[in-house]
């Protein structure tokens, strides 16, 4: 996209219009000033509700590909670049996965998580070599997030992942957005011109960092990495983690303090292994190899442990009435 098509583009883009409600603002009291932020903030989580199925959509999407050894990418710039970091760095000690399970990528790099990199967003060609410097393939998942719907970094590194074949999404707050021509899904974020106009760090970055909330707690669900609503998968790196999960045993099996303790030392750290050993009363090696059958989900170990407990109940039944038959025609016989 040349210049001249971009500008044009964005005289249209909503996130570049003016704010009627705001025009003034800079001759307002602080508090004023407040309610207006705070009255235009409160539009963005029915924005967000509208796109409810296209978010589901391709959350059914990203559980497909982490369940066939797939990652989900986030590439932005900018702000939106900022929360597919922020939110792919999240993941590793809340859920417990691999770093690079969900990869987050900025245009300009590292060096653009905490300063402005001028121009890095204008090259769509460095969209694709971000890609290709991760290995990225047609099983893993890529959205693209972007407020205007116009980054050539965004829009060049979703054209490589949809001619490999991947799955393709876009996030942006434009209803003419550039992505949704190249998405297979398409997430429009409504929220209306900003408060300071082309601001997109406020209502746009809102809404996106609320959708980037629901795409991967909703997919880590799906794959068993939460109980309940206890993420009994997390990284217990700190004391306050640690503290944390104790709780989660005690929360999930109801023991007491001292029994939390007791499991979490014997299961070496690890809340999901120590709540189930609590629930069942098992080791820790047999609780992780009934982790491992039930591919992760609680559960499903819960279960399958429950069916084989049945099945030998049944079984030792049987033989006691082998037993009890045989005895009875020794007696005939006798």
């Amino acid at each position: 996209m040349d210049i001249d098509s971009v500008d044009e583009y964005l005289e249209r883009a909503t996130t570049e219009s003016r704010n009627v409600r705001s025009e003034h603002i800079d001759a307002l009291p602080v508090i004023e000033v407040l309610r207006i932020i705070n009255e235009e903030d409160k539009g963005v989580p029915f924005a967000v509700e509208k796109a409810l199925p296209s978010i589901a959509a391709l959350v059914e999407d990203v559980v497909k590909a982490f369940n066939s050894g797939g990652r989900l990418v986030y590439i932005g710039a900018g702000t939106s670049g900022r929360l597919g970091v922020l939110d792919a760095s999240e993941c590793p000690p809340t859920f417990g996965v691999p770093p690079d399970m969900v990869v987050g990528l900025i245009a300009g790099g590292e060096a653009a998580l905490r300063n402005s990199i001028e121009g890095a967003e204008d090259h769509p060609e460095n969209g694709e070599k971000a890609l290709r410097d991760i290995n990225f393939s047609a099983r893993d998942v890529l959205v693209g997030i972007t407020a205007s719907g116009a980054a050539p970094y965004v829009l060049g590194a979703m054209e490589y992942a949809r001619n490999l074949g991947a799955v393709v999404a876009a996030i942006s707050c434009n209803r003419q957005s550039r992505t949704f021509d190249i998405a297979r899904h398409k997430i429009l974020l409504e929220v209306g011109p900003e408060v300071i106009t082309g601001s997109t760090r406020m209502k746009a970055g809102t809404a996106q960092k609320l959708v980037l909330n629901m795409i991967t707690t909703s997919s880590m669900i799906r794959i068993g990495k939460v109980y309940g609503n206890l993420m009994v998968d997390l990284m217990p790196v700190n004391r306050k983690l640690i503290g944390r999960s104790k709780r989660l045993i005690r929360q999930a099996t109801g023991c007491s303090k001292d029994e939390a303790e007791a499991a979490f030392l014997a299961s070496g750290g690890k809340p999901k292994i120590a709540i189930l050993m609590t629930i069942l009363g098992i080791g820790a090696e047999q609780a992780a190899e009934l982790i491992e059958h039930g591919e992760g989900r609680l559960s499903e170990a819960i279960r399958i442990y429950s069916e084989s407990k049945g099945d030998s109940k049944q079984e030792n039944k049987g033989e006691r009435n082998e037993s009890r038959s045989a005895r009875n025609n020794r007696r005939g016989n006798s």
